[in-house]
């Protein structure tokens, strides 16, 4: 397949990066016990030591420092045998123990530290480790194959690498997969003919529809996960199906039956032995959410301590601009399209939820006071939302959310429109500092979509902090002008 052709709102993985969006519980777990664990038994044998040794001196705290920078993101080989796992544990922590002994005996570091409890330390530790690995090879697969864990997933064509993964998936409750069942266009003739020489037969139970109707499905049954795996050949069939898939927040994954030479390299990873291609993935699972839903929530707790006057006055302000609330809650699309409630100050006369129908706010509209129209500019109304933002429903940068109304507008007119909820919509955004920030016409809209799906497919850390620095800027720029 020509990768050239897929269309531009698609992001596909390099090797490693599925896996990890794909039980992204066990990565974070693999990401953090390591290197803690192995601190952890630092201190503990120092603490342990007798006098002087027993207590935490600051070459310890360096050495401990250090220790966790070079292990994290740590890895615990949860998905291979036990002996690749122990073989593995083992020469990794030996190379890391060669590198600090080499390191302070170079720079004379090492009489600072007492040679027992460093070696006591480097032999304890990856026994440790190994059996920690033990206990969470026990305990996680489990957890994860609790219900509410479970993400729901359907496959789009009936054949022996689609078998292949249902069985994988099956076999495995780390994954944390439940497949629903396949559609595919052909008869039930043809589909027993596809079984023939396999160890399975055709589960009937399973056939959940042609490919017509998988997007309508999709939809009514809240699938989390669509799996490509139609023949390759079958390019056209399969990018008219990515076009209608466009219109769900399911994440979209190829299941190639043969390894293209192109995607090998940096694109493929593999489901057991079964080879996939992300599609159309969120940013934000694994280590990426963990780090943004923790920055989200200290960021907007500090902000809205340091806020807590301003919005008093502007509360006061908006109950003596007219009669009605200081706040009013919107509904709007939220994470994977599902409805949430969001807080904002009241800027116009009226409270449109915007559900049915939305009327555009123009310039010098009857419906917003001077006070209004002040809070407006300066995006003061906003500033509610921060309280959204720690009860999960926001994010201080994402997509902006629109009125339910110009959501189902415009989902039907701008492809991959839907793509944006694939995160938690933001109180500010990169369409929002690009000069996307009002306005809900066509042209308008696409060059807003166009910027929030950049920003899921280039997201970082930084580009959140740089977001937020250049929107400080605009809101005062804005207020100075007014």
């Amino acid at each position: 397949m020509n990768t050239a052709t897929i269309p531009h709102y698609t992001r596909l993985s390099s090797p490693g990066q599925l896996s990890r969006r794909i039980y992204p519980l066990v990565n974070l777990f693999e990401s953090f016990v390591p290197p803690l664990l192995a601190v952890a038994i630092l201190f503990f044998t120092v603490l342990a030591g007798e006098p002087p040794v027993g207590r935490l001196d600051p070459a310890y705290s360096i050495l401990g420092l250090a220790v966790f920078s070079l292990t994290f993101p740590g890895r615990f080989h949860l998905k291979e045998a036990a002996s690749p796992m122990v073989r593995k544990t083992v020469v990794g922590w030996l190379f890391l123990g060669t590198l600090l002994g080499l390191f302070a005996y170079g720079s004379g570091y090492v009489a600072f530290f007492t040679q027992p409890v460093i070696l006591i330390w480097l032999a304890v530790t990856p026994l440790a480790l190994v059996a920690a690995n033990a206990l969470a090879r026990a305990i996680i697969p489990g957890i994860l194959a609790l219900e509410r864990n479970q993400r729901r997933a359907v496959i789009a064509g009936y054949n022996a690498t689609s078998q292949r993964l249902v069985q994988t998936l099956a076999g495995d409750p780390a994954f944390g997969v439940r497949v629903l069942g396949y559609f595919d266009d052909r008869n039930a003739s043809r589909l027993d003919g596809d079984c023939q020489g396999r160890d399975t037969e055709r589960d009937p139970e399973r056939e959940l529809g042609s490919l017509s109707e998988l997007v309508a499905y999709a939809k009514s049954h809240r699938v989390d996960q669509i799996y490509l795996a139609l023949p390759l050949g079958e390019q056209s069939r399969m990018l008219a199906l990515l076009d209608d898939l466009k219109d769900t927040t399911a994440s979209i994954y190829f299941v190639p039956d043969i390894f293209v030479t192109d995607l090998i390299q940096s694109r493929v990873d593999c489901i057991g032995e079964t080879p996939i291609v992300a599609v159309c993935e969120t940013p934000f699972t694994g280590f990426n959410g963990f780090l943004k839903r923790s920055s989200d929530i200290v960021l907007a707790a500090l902000i809205l301590i340091l806020i807590s006057p301003l919005l008093l006055v502007v509360a006061v302000g908006v109950k003596l601009m007219s009669p009605g609330p200081a706040f009013f809650k919107q509904r709007r699309y939220g994470l994977d399209g599902r409805e949430v409630v969001v807080y904002k100050f009241r800027s116009m006369t009226v409270t449109e939820d915007g559900d049915k129908s939305y009327t555009q706010v123009t310039r010098g509209d009857p419906r917003v006071p001077p006070f209004g129209a002040l809070i407006r500019k300066g995006s003061l109304d906003e500033l509610p939302q921060f309280i959204n933002v720690l009860q999960g429903r926001m994010s201080i940068v994402g997509p902006r959310p629109h009125a339910i109304a110009v959501n189902e507008q415009y989902r039907k007119l701008i492809p991959g429109y839907m793509i944006r909820h694939k995160v938690r919509p933001g109180i500010t955004g990169w369409a929002q500092v690009n000069g996307f920030r009002g306005g809900d016409d066509l042209e308008h809209m696409r060059g807003r979509i166009e910027c929030d799906l950049e920003y899921l497919r280039n997201w970082s850390l930084g580009l959140d902090l740089r977001i937020i620095l250049r929107t400080i800027v605009l809101v005062f720029r804005d207020v100075r002008a007014f």
